[in-house]
């Protein structure tokens, strides 16, 4: 996976949810539609496992960190949706 930043689709996505790479449509520019297919796919498995985590609802700042990563998630999956489904036309 050339084309792909971080090396891997589950990194990439990592370092998404964390905020260390901002997406845009030129992120998925250089990726072929198979990496585009693995990093959505990692994209969602991520989704999961951050829903999964269930911190204490007294601790707000856990809350926020959670939500920010699913926001960031989220925005990042319905980006690359979008330009696939532009791509197609």
């Amino acid at each position: 996976m050339g084309n792909v930043m971080g090396g891997s689709a589950y990194a990439m996505s990592k370092q998404i949810s964390e905020g260390y790479i901002l997406v845009t449509e030129r992120t998925f520019q250089r990726m072929k539609p198979q990496e585009m297919d693995k990093l959505s796919f990692q994209m969602e498995k991520l989704l999961r496992e951050v829903r999964a985590e269930q911190p204490d609802l007294q601790d707000t700042k856990a809350l926020q960190k959670r939500n920010r990563k699913m926001s960031r998630i989220r925005s990042a999956l319905m980006m690359l949706r979008s330009y696939r489904a532009r791509r197609k036309r």
